[in-house]
């Protein structure tokens, strides 16, 4: 067994929109803050899954605590969106060009890096 693999666990989910998402993955990375104003702590995560597919977790704190969970997977030139609940399939290229838009990015070496890390995802 390689160490990627003994890395995996089940995890289990319970989100704001009353759906489970269960999967096996490892953590690859995340991130915490908390927001002064307006008090509310953030924390997100991002898992791989043993499927190749990538997990991402948005926890928020505060008066009302939220969690939300999104499984994105790149199936040749579409890729999967499952938040518990509802699929959405989209073009990666479609992907890539929200992602641009939403970044305001018109090029440079950030935006290619995002763009190869979106086509290599299925990899």
């Amino acid at each position: 067994m390689s160490a990627v693999a003994d890395t995996m666990e089940n995890i289990t989910l319970r989100l704001e929109n009353n759906a489970v998402l269960s999967f096996r993955g490892r953590l690859f990375s995340e991130a915490v803050w908390n927001d002064e104003d307006s008090g509310v702590f953030t924390h997100q995560k991002l898992y791989v899954t043993d499927q190749n597919e990538h997990v991402y977790v948005i926890r928020k704190g505060g008066e009302r605590r939220l969690c939300r969970a999104y499984r994105v997977s790149v199936r040749g030139e579409r890729c999967v969106i499952y938040n518990g609940r509802s699929v959405m399939e989209l073009p990666v290229e479609m992907l890539v060009l929200a992602v641009r838009t939403l970044c305001g990015a018109e090029g440079g070496m950030v935006l290619e890096q995002v763009e190869e890390i979106l086509r290599s995802a299925s990899c």
